[in-house]
């Protein structure tokens, strides 16, 4: 089965956000203007709050795991799946 693609608004937020955690400055956005830059920007300040507000490692790592792009697909071990 096919993952359906997410909004690249969706994905440009994710990344402005993990940039801000990593401390990379604004000035990394990737893109010029528009919606995505946007996104991205709003990402970013979202995650210099949460840097700046001291929020640790696990904290950040759950946030992350809410906007990511990461598949939900589960792994099975030794090769049965649920399906």
């Amino acid at each position: 089965m096919k993952r359906q693609k997410r909004d690249p608004s969706e994905r440009a937020f994710y990344r402005g956000y993990l940039a801000a955690t990593q401390n990379k400055a604004l000035a990394n956005c990737p893109y010029e203007n528009g919606n995505l830059h946007q996104a991205w920007v709003n990402g970013w300040r979202e995650g210099r709050e949460d840097y700046w507000n001291g929020f640790g490692g696990s904290t950040m790592a759950q946030k992350l795991e809410i906007y990511s792009t990461v598949s939900s697909e589960v792994h099975h071990p030794n090769g049965w799946s649920s399906t």
